[in-house]
């Protein structure tokens, strides 16, 4: 059984016990969160898609941390105007173990 949620502006396939890096959501570390944006769950070759959200339908995750990905450069260049700004960023991110997928 899987389903696939919505956070963060983007799309996850989830089954229970995966671990998934999405992006940060305000939780403390060990607190259950619940994903009710769900477009489709597929349990025993039963397909539920929403149109376009699977109603009755959530996933239940704990978070387990919260840390920031690996630094990018961001680096604006402009040709013969001696013009140039280079800037670091790293992206704050949640790391969270799916619990349950309710359909």
């Amino acid at each position: 059984m899987y389903a696939i949620i919505e956070t963060g502006g983007k799309q996850y396939r989830v089954a229970e016990g995966d671990m998934l890096t999405i992006e940060k959501i305000e939780a403390a570390e060990g607190q259950t969160v619940e994903f009710d944006r769900v477009l489709t769950v597929v349990k025993d070759g039963e397909v539920v898609i929403g149109k376009p959200l699977v109603t009755d339908a959530k996933v239940t995750a704990q978070v387990v941390s919260h840390g920031k990905g690996k630094k990018i450069l961001v680096f604006k260049y402009k040709a013969k105007s001696n013009y140039r700004r280079r800037q670091g960023h790293r992206q704050p991110f949640t790391k969270v173990r799916i619990e349950k997928i309710f359909a």
